[in-house]
Order: structure tokens, then C-alpha cells, then sequence
């Protein structure tokens, strides 16, 4: 496909956030657009939908899942999210199984779902793993759209291990610096990895963010992990196009492993090409090799 032509073809990158009301959903999409203003909020008819009305309402309907939620700092992604689902409760749950299977078969790759990220926050009183998720990885079966597992507030972990380092003994310099190492080699073999590669339908992969709510955080692990999930090529250049760096990174990496099974005749003319590729925003991409 012409690089122009995959935004008109794809349109936007559709992503299902999945969690619990203290998960820092909000941030994190925040973060990943690079932003801090809220999102707009549009029925499935394409309607605005006035978010004081939508703060104020108790309505489901106010909350459906198939709302699409959009920054404008970033419009190449589309949100939805399934408020109440944490609640576990059966109808929930059964209409978040129903906006996966719908969106799987979708025909039009413009109203496909391309990622599930779901959400479970690591701070003192979220740590173990709740009913609705439990239900969730046993019995939602999201045929080829990734789930990617966000272990938010993951710097609480950071305290406990900086508890634990006190109590044997450590200075507070010391504690504080080992505290980050010894919290992640702890949470690497401890008990929720181990729950999520025993469950029927396991996720595509996990990360750990920490400290989301900062202004410097970073949502770079995120964003690699999520393209590392996706099998479609062109659905990897739409979502890495929403960021300048990680889209460079990609491009170039991509670009050298193919310009090494190429000839040398052929190496310039598609060394630019495939560069191109990854830059569906823009129109036109004029690349000037200096040799």
C-alpha cells in the first residue's frame, strides 16, 4: 500500500482500555498522547457528547463501551473504554465480550479493534488480582486482537521494596537506591506473571509504568511493546506513526533488515521506499542520501 494511503484505508488506531476506576487510565492515555487535557467523548453515530452531562449522568447508556474517545493532540487514536466493568458483574462483562467478538470480525479494517490494553494497578490495595479479571483472562477469547497486560503504579512496589530493604538492615541511601531493582526482580518472579502464563487466555506480553502521573513519565515501554504485538505490518507503521521517535526507530530498523536482502542496484531506490512507509501522515517524503 501507497504510505499516503494508509491513514484514508486504516483511519485511526482503535484501542479497548480495560480496568478498574483507580487504575490511572486516564493518565495513561493522557501520557501516550502527549497531553493533559481530557478527551472528546462521540456516540457510535459520530455525535459529541458534552462531557458535564457525561460526569453527571448515572446512565449506562452516557457510558456505552461503544463510545469513541479522542484527543485532540492526537486524533490517530480512538478509544473506547468499558466503565463498570471492573464491577464484575455478568451483563458487563458479557457486553465487553460482545464489543471484542463484533470488532474481530469487523470487514472494514477502519472499524476493526487492533489492541486491548488492560490495566491493573500495583499500588497496596489493588494488588491481587479482582473477579473481573479473573473472568476476563478465563474466558474472553480475543481471537487475533493482542491483549497487553499495564501494570500501573507500579512504583508502589518501589516503597514495599524500599520497606523491606530498610528492615534488613540498609541505610536510607541505600534502600532508596535499590529499591527500584529489587521491586522489579521481586514482581518478575512473583505471584502476578505467574497467574497470567497459567490462564486460559493469556495476554501478548506486559509492562510495568511507573510513576505516570509525573510530567517527565515516559510512555515509550508501552508504545514498543504494543507495536511488538501487532502481526500487520501496516497496522504497526499506523500505530508507531503517532510517535515521532519510536516511528524513526522503527523505520530505520525495519528499513536496514530489508535493505540487507537487496541488491546493491535495487538498495537506494528501496531503502527510501520503505522508509517512506513508515510516515503515512505525510503525503509526500523527500529523503536526500549524502554519500
Amino acid at each position: 500500500m501507497d504510505p499516503s494511503n494508509i491513514r484514508e484505508k486504516i483511519g485511526r488506531f482503535r484501542i479497548l482500555i480495560i480496568g478498574r476506576a483507580n487504575a490511572g487510565k486516564t493518565t495513561i492515555l493522557q501520557r501516550v498522547c502527549n497531553t493533559r487535557d481530557n478527551p472528546q467523548i462521540y456516540d457510535s453515530a459520530g455525535e459529541k457528547i458534552d462531557l458535564e452531562v457525561l460526569a453527571a449522568s448515572k446512565s449506562r447508556e452516557l457510558h456505552d463501551i461503544h463510545n469513541e474517545m479522542v484527543f485532540q493532540s492526537n486524533p490517530g487514536f480512538v478509544f473506547h473504554d468499558p466503565r463498570g466493568f471492573e464491577a464484575g458483574s455478568e451483563s458487563e462483562f458479557d457486553k465487553v465480550k460482545a464489543f471484542i467478538a463484533d470488532h474481530s470480525k469487523e470487514t472494514k479494517i477502519t472499524k476493526r479493534l487492533h489492541v486491548i490494553w488492560y490495566c491493573i494497578p500495583m499500588d497496596e490495595a489493588s494488588r491481587s488480582f479482582t473477579a473481573a479479571e479473573n473472568k476476563f483472562f478465563s474466558q474472553c477469547d480475543t481471537g487475533s486482537i493482542p491483549v497487553i497486560v499495564l501494570f500501573t503504579k507500579f512504583d508502589a512496589l518501589y516503597d514495599v521494596a524500599y520497606s523491606q530493604l530498610k528492615k534488613e538492615g540498609r541505610s536510607r541511601k541505600d534502600a532508596k537506591e535499590m529499591a527500584q531493582k529489587r521491586a522489579e526482580e521481586t514482581f518478575a518472579n512473583g505471584t502476578q506473571l505467574k497467574f497470567l502464563q497459567n490462564v486460559r487466555w493469556p495476554p501478548r506480553g506486559h509492562v510495568c509504568l511507573p510513576n505516570m502521573n509525573k510530567d517527565d513519565a515516559n510512555p515509550r515501554p508501552l508504545i514498543e511493546c504494543t507495536a511488538g504485538t501487532l502481526d500487520d505490518e501496516l497496522l504497526e507503521r499506523l500505530f508507531v506513526s503517532t510517535n515521532m521517535e519510536i516511528c524513526m526507530i522503527h523505520a530505520i530498523e525495519s528499513t536496514l533488515r530489508k535493505h540487507l536482502e537487496t541488491t546493491a542496484s535495487e538498495s537506494h531506490e528501496m531503502m527510501i521506499g520503505n522508509l517512506g512507509g513508515w510516515f503515512p501522515y505525510i503525503q509526500a517524503v523527500r529523503v536526500s542520501i549524502l554519500v
